[in-house]
């Protein structure tokens, strides 16, 4: 599995961010119910927000992210950066699995 951390900043002030904030919410929770993501949240201050994905490939993110009510009403970009997770906390070995060099 690849890791992935999604940058996003938007491209509009904020009061437009927010009549597309509920519609985007309930994109994020499909990609839940996918196991596609970990975690997500706004930045602060809010100039955008951060997620934490994972997917065979970065490619599977991205096209899951072409669907996000932000990304189609041209409000916000998108960075993907992939990561290694060689530590986490052993809470989250399920989701990082056993596949990296060490937990330790």
């Amino acid at each position: 599995m690849k890791h992935i951390i999604v940058e996003i900043t938007y491209k509009v002030p904020i009061e437009k961010i927010d009549t597309f904030l509920h519609e985007h919410r309930s994109f994020l929770d499909r990609g839940y119910e996918k196991n596609l993501l970990l975690a997500s949240g706004p930045q602060n201050p809010r100039f955008g927000g951060m997620v934490i994905a994972r997917a065979e490939t970065i490619e599977e993110v991205k096209e899951f992210f072409r669907e996000d009510p932000f990304f189609k009403n041209l409000c916000a970009e998108y960075r993907y950066l992939e990561f290694i997770p060689v530590k986490y906390h052993p809470e989250f070995s399920s989701w990082f699995g056993q596949n990296f060099l060490s937990n330790k």
